[in-house]
């Protein structure tokens, strides 16, 4: 499925840099929530074009928070080639990313479901409200984890809510328990995946070898380094938000009492994985039988997103 090409003016051919920009961008996707987004429509058995619809969708709304949120964040690589604001200018990264926001509403509105426009854009404005709370949170080394699943939920959970909650708008499917249980469901999605993006910036389950320390570097005292350091005095956060190799958090933490700490984390969050599960339940009572296999995709997500299972 070519996610990159839905009406032929998504990328007219008359603007060689914006389609260059975009190659780069695409070229390295996992494309994760729209192969989710696959999955789910299958089971409701939605036409192809709607669902390429609903998967490109997503990845025209991720791709464009991540031409954004390098530029605001400074970050030089995505996907480990150059990210756009360097190779392009910063002002051709906004705009591109601009422009990606601007083609998913020209072709939803084409589609003509008004009621997943009005989603769509709300989930939009989520992001970026996200976007500006974060942002605010920078070098505030006393910030909550209550603050920061805030910023999570309006972030990233905003997006996985919208792939697993538009097959069922796209199916005119309005079932407003069905539509709540959904919700729920894919604020924990987003939860668990970025705490566990979270740990890959101190080298946990880094399978895909993300650099390090890139968070705390920036500024940024993400959900692991806020249960770090939460019982630290001022005088360890001090040290702590200086470390630049993870021997020097291990020296500030104490290896032992950071491994600690870790399983005391992944606990805290089998608790979040529980809830979650007992959200598929519910769902496979509000669901009809013929659409059941969608629980048993459900339910290994946790499994790829904290995990990191694959």
């Amino acid at each position: 499925m070519n996610l990159k090409v839905y009406a032929p003016d998504d990328f007219p051919s008359y603007l060689p840099k914006l389609n260059a920009l975009y190659d780069d961008l695409f070229s390295h996707g996992k494309g994760f929530r729209a192969k989710l987004i696959q999955r789910i429509s299958g089971h409701l058995r939605l036409p192809d074009q709607t669902v390429h619809l609903l998967a490109q969708t997503i990845e025209f709304i991720h791709n464009a928070s991540l031409l954004h949120d390098d530029l605001i964040d400074r970050s030089p690589l995505r996907r480990e080639k150059t990210a756009a604001w360097l190779k392009y200018t910063p002002e051709y990264a906004v705009l591109a990313g601009d422009y990606l926001l601007a083609r998913v509403m020209v072709n939803l509105s084409r589609h003509g479901n008004l009621a997943l426009i009005q989603y769509t854009a709300e989930v939009i404005s989520d992001l970026l409200e996200g976007e500006w709370i974060q942002d605010s949170l920078i070098e505030d080394w006393d910030v909550s984890l209550l603050q920061l699943d805030r910023v999570h939920d309006l972030k990233t959970a905003s997006l996985f809510k919208w792939c697993i909650r538009s097959p069922f708008i796209a199916a005119h499917n309005d079932v407003a328990d069905l539509h709540r249980c959904l919700e729920e469901m894919g604020s924990l999605l987003g939860l668990l995946f970025q705490r566990s993006d979270d740990l890959l910036d101190f080298d946990i389950r880094n399978y895909e070898g993300k650099a390090i320390l890139g968070d705390l570097q920036s500024g940024y005292m993400n959900s692991f380094a806020t249960f770090l350091t939460r019982d630290m005095s001022e005088q360890q956060k001090a040290r702590f938000r200086d470390c630049k190799t993870k021997q020097e958090v291990y020296s500030v933490v104490g290896e032992e009492s950071f491994f600690s700490k870790l399983e005391q984390f992944d606990e805290h969050n089998r608790k979040v994985i529980e809830l979650f599960e007992h959200h598929c339940e519910q769902l496979a009572q509000i669901l009809p039988g013929d659409v059941q296999g969608v629980v048993s995709d459900f339910k290994s997500l946790p499994g790829i997103l904290y995990w990191r299972k694959v």
